[in-house]
């Protein structure tokens, strides 16, 4: 065999000597079209994920797979050669979940990173990197995450995936749209369509199983699965634009026949255990615990018709972006929390943010400020954790802010500290900023940092600081683009803020 790269192994596989590789007898089509991904780790276990597809975009959304279940073999091993397995085993993908996987190993070794690969139909897989938590009540350090949001396909390349893998992360965490349902050509972005999705507006299972065949093909994002375990949760593109519970942003019928389809495919393809819910706790050692927040199935529909707009009705202490059951969940957590680092990864706008400078005000109603009272709740519980931190996707920009005791009295205590990744490409090229970018920064004076090129944020956990850079794309219009790191912030232990350091 010839010397291999660890850069080889995670870009092409390996069909290693022993008896799991490929063979050269006449075989079917590679089923493997639409990568491998780990996530969810445990100090002793992950999620390793495949989904079976010779024909990913066929119409009937099951990737021209035969309707029978198919025996797949796996392999985890911790060396990039697979000399030394430590985990093997056979299953079956079976079609009425499209052929996917989701294996939740354990009997791992903490905080250590392993391989992975699959066999089936004489087809050999990628191989994946994954890694396992650090054992409980632990500060192994550093912890380098990077976390992203808003994919939307037909915006533009998935370049912002291939160079977060090459920053070589521990962890992704990915906070919505991973998908966009629309039908090509009608979301178009100010800088066009880049390139086009194929079929109508996801609302069927067949549909939506398609939708994420395109996504899970290119292999810019397949890049950044195999390079690390991710946690994900969903936003609204996954399902519909800005759907709340079982209310469709605009009125349709069988509204949760459709969302029943899109839960079910987002399961297939995305390496998460199977459970009754979405929100779940990732704890690394006690360096840092991520909550992973549910914002869309459980809230009260938007206020006043939705929308940006001066509304009374969003103050209303009744309304809640959480529900009673996860609120109770986080604040749970909080409580029993002896983590360093306590890091909520959701989905919309956490601080607020009034977008009319001036003496009227009008706020974004989808995010938490269409939900005053749910926010109030959760900010004065921050005072339960160490180091209380937001992270946020959706708005397709990059963001810092000061979560303060009082929004109106930038003089106020500030609590936490809240994160906002740009998007992958939702919106398009971008630019740096938007020609009335001071005068909203002057009436958010707790907005510390705007830009609005395309990319993803990167993060290092230590004991002492969390560091912060938010990294930016020239363009996304045309693949290839150069990744630049466009501010790099600091908070320190116990003195939430943002410190500007580059």
């Amino acid at each position: 065999m010839p010397t291999l790269t660890r850069r080889t192994l995670l870009l092409a596989g390996v069909a290693g000597v022993t008896a799991f590789s490929a063979t050269a007898s006449a075989r079917p089509a590679d089923p493997f079209t639409l990568g491998v991904a780990s996530g969810d780790p445990t100090p002793d276990g992950v999620v390793l994920w495949t989904r079976l597809a010779v024909e990913p975009f066929a119409e009937d959304g099951l990737g021209g797979m035969p309707a029978r279940p198919i025996e797949v073999e796996w392999q985890v091993a911790d060396d990039e050669r697979f000399t030394r397995i430590v985990q093997q085993g056979s299953t079956v993908a079976r079609p009425e979940e499209a052929h996917s996987l989701h294996l939740e190993l354990s009997g791992l070794e903490p905080g250590r990173e392993y391989f992975y690969r699959f066999k089936a139909l004489n087809h050999l897989s990628r191989t994946g990197r994954t890694r396992t938590a650090p054992p409980p009540n632990t500060l192994q350090a550093p912890l380098t995450m990077a976390f992203a949001s808003c994919a939307q396909y037909e915006h533009g390349y998935f370049t912002a995936y291939r160079r977060l893998a090459e920053d070589d992360p521990d962890l992704v965490l990915h906070l919505g749209d991973y998908t966009y349902e629309y039908e090509a050509g009608i979301h178009k972005s100010p800088s066009g369509i880049a390139r086009h999705v194929d079929g109508p507006t996801t609302v069927t299972l067949a549909d939506y199983r398609r939708r994420y065949a395109q996504y899970k093909a290119d292999p810019d994002l397949q890049e950044a699965h195999a390079v690390a375990p991710w946690s994900v949760v969903w936003d609204d593109h996954e399902i519909a634009n800005n759907w709340a519970g079982l209310q469709p942003d605009t009125p349709q019928a069988n509204f949760a026949h459709r969302r029943a389809a899109a839960f079910q495919a987002y399961y297939e393809n995305m390496p998460i255990r199977r459970s009754p819910r979405l929100y779940r706790r990732i704890r690394w050692g006690s360096l840092a615990t991520f909550h992973m927040l549910d914002t869309r199935q459980y809230r009260t529909d938007q206020a006043c018709g939705d929308g940006l707009q001066l509304c009374p009705e969003r103050l209303a202490p009744e309304r809640t972006m959480l529900g009673d059951d996860q609120e109770g969940w986080l604040f749970n957590g909080f409580r029993g929390s002896q983590a360093r680092w306590d890091v909520l990864g959701q989905q919309v706008f956490f601080s607020q943010y009034d977008y009319i400078p001036g003496d009227v005000d009008k706020f974004l109603l989808d995010a938490w400020d269409g939900y005053t009272a749910d926010r109030d709740r959760v900010v004065a519980r921050f005072a339960d954790v160490r180091n209380p931190v937001v992270l946020t996707g959706d708005v397709h920009a990059a963001w810092g802010a000061e979560v303060k005791e009082r929004w109106d009295d930038p003089s106020s205590k500030t609590l936490a500290t809240e994160l906002v990744t740009t998007s992958i490409t939702a919106g398009g090229d971008g630019s740096e900023e938007y020609e009335d970018t001071a005068a909203w920064l002057r009436e958010n004076p707790h907005v510390k940092y705007f830009n609005n090129r395309r990319g993803y944020t990167l993060t290092r956990f230590t004991p002492d600081e969390l560091r912060t850079e938010f990294r930016g794309l020239d363009y996304v219009t045309r693949p290839g683009s150069p990744v630049h790191t466009k501010a790099t912030f600091a908070i320190e232990d116990r003195v939430p803020g943002l410190n500007r350091v580059s």
